[in-house]
């Protein structure tokens, strides 16, 4: 699976800040694939983060594309 820069710098933020587990990352990743959604929304759906998690998810997207 050949993952963008966006993708590396989203994965790196949810386990080092939210100490978000490689494995529940590949889950998610795994099942991205197949319902082609946003990373953060399918990590909710499948209950991998909580609504604050989320929150804090979006606040460090729109964080990182700004300063882009």
């Amino acid at each position: 699976m050949n993952l963008n820069n966006k993708d590396t710098q989203l994965i790196k933020f949810l386990q080092e800040k939210l100490t978000i587990s490689a494995s529940a990352i590949a889950v998610a990743l795994r099942m991205r694939q197949q319902d082609s959604e946003p990373l953060p929304m399918i990590l909710w759906q499948y209950g991998l983060v909580s609504l604050e998690q989320l929150d804090r998810i979006f606040e460090w997207q729109e964080k990182a594309e700004f300063s882009s």
